[in-house]
C-alpha cells in the first residue's frame, strides 16, 4: 500500500518561502505521477504542481508559476515543493497525492487534475501571515 507524507508546513511572512515534503513509501517514484495540491479553508482542492517520476516533466498551476518549484529524488523517494514570494492567498492545507502511470501516458506532461490522482497524504498546513 502506498503511503504518503507531508511536512515542512508552517508559518511563514508574506514574501517568505518554505520548502514542502512529500515521503513516498510502498513503491518506487518510477511508477507514478506525484502532484501538489492545496486547499483553502471554504475552497476547493486545487493542482499546485505536479512531476513524473520517471521523467523531468513536471507542470505548474499559473498561480504560482516562477514562485514555486517541484523536484525529486528518486533515491530517497521524497518530492519537494519549494515555496518562494509567499503571499496570503497561498495559505492553506497542502497534499501530495500519486496515480500509477499506464502504458502509454505521455512522459513529456503530467496533469494536476485531482481526480486522476488516487494516493493522498494527510497534508501539511501552510500559513503565510504577517
Amino acid at each position: 500500500q502506498l503511503q504518503l507524507v507531508e511536512s515542512g508546513g508552517g508559518l511563514v511572512q508574506p514574501g517568505g518561502s518554505l520548502k514542502l515534503s512529500c515521503a513516498v513509501s510502498g513503491d518506487t517514484l518510477d511508477h507514478f505521477v506525484i502532484g501538489w495540491f492545496r486547499q483553502a479553508p471554504g475552497k476547493e482542492r486545487e493542482g499546485v504542481s505536479c512531476i513524473s517520476g520517471n521523467s523531468p516533466a513536471t507542470n505548474y498551476a499559473d498561480s504560482v508559476k516562477g514562485r514555486f518549484t517541484i523536484s525529486k529524488d528518486n533515491t530517497e523517494k521524497t518530492v519537494y515543493l519549494q515555496m518562494g514570494s509567499l503571499q496570503p492567498e497561498d495559505t492553506g492545507t497542502y497534499y501530495c497525492a500519486t496515480f500509477r502511470v499506464w502504458p502509454g501516458y505521455p512522459l513529456s506532461s503530467c496533469t494536476t487534475s485531482k481526480s486522476t490522482y488516487s494516493n493522498w497524504g494527510q497534508g501539511t498546513r501552510v500559513t503565510v501571515s504577517s
